[in-house]
C-alpha cells in the first residue's frame, strides 16, 4: 500500500506565497519611487523652462535691464511659478554686459528654490 501522492505540501505553498509577497512589495515600493521622482523631475524641468524664458525676454528687450533683485511670477503649464531675477555688473567694468540669475520657486515665500539659472545679458545696440 505505498501510495505516492504528487503535490506540493504546506510548507512549500506557504514558502513559496511569501516569496511572492516580498516580490510583489518591493515592486509596488519601486513604483512609487519611480511615480514620486518623475513628478520632481517634472517641476525642476517646467522650472528651467520658466527661468530660460525670462533670460530670453531680457535678451529681446531694447534696453538693459536695471542692477538690483526683482520678485515676480510667471504662470506654466497651469501651475504659478515665482521668480526672483537678480542683476549685476560682471567683474570687468568695460564690459559691455550683465550678469543675470533667475532663481524658480514653486511657493510665494521663495522659501525652497527649485532651480537656479545664470547667463549674461548683452548691451543693446544704440539705434540711429
Amino acid at each position: 500500500m505505498n501510495k505516492r501522492i504528487n503535490g506540493f505540501t504546506l510548507i512549500e505553498v506557504m514558502v513559496a506565497l511569501t516569496i511572492i509577497a516580498i516580490a510583489l512589495a518591493s515592486l509596488i515600493k519601486a513604483s512609487g519611487n519611480h511615480t514620486h521622482s518623475a513628478g520632481i523631475l517634472k517641476n525642476k524641468t517646467l522650472a528651467h523652462y520658466v527661468a530660460i524664458n525670462e533670460i530670453v525676454r531680457l535678451k529681446l528687450q531694447p534696453k538693459w535691464p536695471d542692477l538690483g533683485k526683482t520678485h515676480k511670477s510667471s504662470e506654466m503649464a497651469g501651475v504659478e511659478w515665482f521668480w526672483t531675477l537678480e542683476v549685476e555688473k560682471v567683474s570687468d567694468e568695460n564690459a559691455p554686459m550683465r550678469g543675470v540669475k533667475v532663481t524658480v520657486y514653486l511657493d510665494d515665500d521663495r522659501k525652497q528654490n527649485i532651480t537656479s539659472v545664470q547667463g549674461f545679458v548683452a548691451k543693446p545696440e544704440a539705434t540711429e
